[in-house]
């Protein structure tokens, strides 16, 4: 019988007891939940994130609140005289975001309000970003994953070619847009909250204690996936101010995709770590290994970024397919049903039947090295754990009937007939234009430009000692072995 996979001080910093996990899918719903887990907030809100934005609106209801993010958060201050709110985000591009509409107003009656603080983090190595998406609430209740309250990010599952509540406080249209975010309790939301309160002293040198509330905190239009489960909290922490990096999320990557034995199903907004390609590419090359699929986005947001993470996606996938011998690789685009892009945003794994890891990491090399990340991970092995497996394969049954635009039923019977999520995929998926659905990534021409950003990991370096590397001991291949040498020969 194998080990448990997750591991305390390997590939994982806690692993704790949670009465209640939920997986919540799209922005209309997490901003919902989250909208409800607040109004019942009695001391702390801890809201950590890449991003903020006051002018969205922050979910709906009957609780006479104000509709909008920044007005929201100073009606909870004023209605709950003990509730303290803080408010902690990225440094880089705040200045920008500041003169976005009414924010600066918004931002200044923030600073008035003795009980709302907003912080910028900036302890980070250069070219780092603080990447954490988390929401602690009276140690109750916490939300993990990879939704911002931000601008763009709200859509609802049906992902409509043209929704009205997918007009921006600007006026602009933004495209559809897919992600994932979890919820739980318990102890595991008690050491979220830690970790939220860790980041706030790192950040603003700042120790907050627990708070002490013993309400329920749980958004009572939520439904729990799962109860009484144990989950294994992982993070990512760069070295960075002689503090020791942390590399929890890369460590339990490569324990998951070797762990595997039918099926790696992921959402990710990038795929360019050569670290978790060259793990899939050994797999791959087994004659009885996994399938792997990946659902990513068409292109990267962001000309630099996309010219940079297309490209070295481009250059990954065109290796792991000469590993594919057995044809069990599958990189797939989501459309909608008129067939424009549905932009991918969730960070989700999903591996058999057994584990589940939702959170703000990406296959990229930032994610593993460089930039703060906080997963959760529900394994079927861990003791207490034995009833999730069901659980686990409804979430990742959903989420293919989601892009498939059909039934949990219908995806669920075409598994049991065919044994293959991508024969499934295959069978159920409609053509471009009819119908939501999963299309085939193709490999794109590279130019010279396109090429040698994507070889030497310009926009995505492994870490913070990469990002002063000479160009010469970088690569997508380094590591790679004899096949990286002979890959990166018949690129030049």
């Amino acid at each position: 019988m194998q080990e448990q996979l997750l591991s305390e001080g390997q590939n994982c910093w806690r692993i704790e007891d949670a009465g209640r996990f939920a997986v919540i899918v799209d922005a209309d719903a997490y901003f919902n939940a989250a909208r409800q887990a607040m109004l019942a907030a009695r001391q702390s809100i801890l809201l950590i994130g890449w991003d903020f934005d006051a002018r969205i609106p922050i979910g709906s209801g009957d609780d006479d609140g104000p509709e909008h993010l920044g007005d929201f958060i100073l009606w909870l201050a004023k209605r709950r005289p003990e509730l303290e709110i803080r408010l902690l985000r990225w440094d880089k591009g705040a200045l920008k975001t500041l003169f976005r509409g009414r924010t600066l107003l918004t931002v200044l009656r923030w600073k008035a309000h003795p009980r709302i603080t907003l912080q910028l983090d900036s302890k980070h190595p250069l070219a780092s970003s603080h990447h954490q998406k988390i929401v602690a609430i009276d140690d109750n209740v916490a939300f993990c994953g990879g939704i911002d309250m931000t601008t763009g990010r709200w859509d609802r599952r049906e992902h409509l070619d043209d929704d009205p509540g997918r007009i921006g406080p600007d006026g602009a249209a933004h495209p559809p847009w897919h992600d994932a975010t979890s919820a739980f309790d318990g102890a595991a939301a008690r050491a979220c909250g830690d970790l939220a309160r860790e980041r706030w002293r790192i950040a603003t040198g700042e120790s907050l204690p627990p708070p002490q509330s013993e309400d329920d905190c749980w958004p009572q239009l939520l439904q729990p996936n799962f109860r009484d489960v144990k989950l294994g909290i992982c993070r990512t922490h760069p070295e960075h101010d002689k503090v020791e990096g942390i590399h929890e999320i890369e460590q339990v990557y490569l324990d998951l995709i070797a762990r595997a034995r039918h099926c790696i199903y992921a959402e990710s907004q990038y795929f360019a770590s050569r670290l978790i390609a060259r793990a899939m590419a050994q797999r791959l090359a087994e004659a009885d290994g996994p399938e792997i699929v990946i659902v990513n986005p068409v292109h990267a947001e962001g000309w630099l970024k996309s010219e940079a993470m297309d490209s070295a996606r481009a250059c990954l996938i065109e290796a792991l397919r000469r590993h594919d011998t057995y044809g069990r690789l599958r990189v797939l685009h989501a459309l909608t049903a008129a067939g424009k892009e549905i932009y991918i945003h969730a960070k989700v794994m999903i591996v058999d039947d057994s584990y589940l890891r939702i959170g703000s990491s990406n296959f990229n090399n930032r994610s593993l090295r460089l930039d703060t990340e906080c997963d959760v991970v529900l394994g079927a092995d861990v003791p207490g754990n034995e009833g999730v497996r069901r659980g686990i394969t409804a979430i990742r049954n959903d989420l293919l009937a989601e892009h498939l635009d059909c039934s949990v039923e219908e995806v669920s019977c075409s598994l049991e007939e065919r044994g293959s999520v991508i024969a499934t995929i295959e069978a159920l998926r409609s053509p471009v234009g009819q119908g939501r659905s999963l299309a085939d990534y193709e490999l794109p021409d590279l130019n010279g430009v396109e090429e040698w950003l994507a070889e030497n990991e310009i926009m995505d370096p492994e870490g913070p000692e990469m990002v002063f590397k000479p160009v010469a001991s970088r690569g997508l291949f380094r590591g790679w072995g004899r096949f990286g040498n002979w890959l990166s020969r018949r690129r030049s």
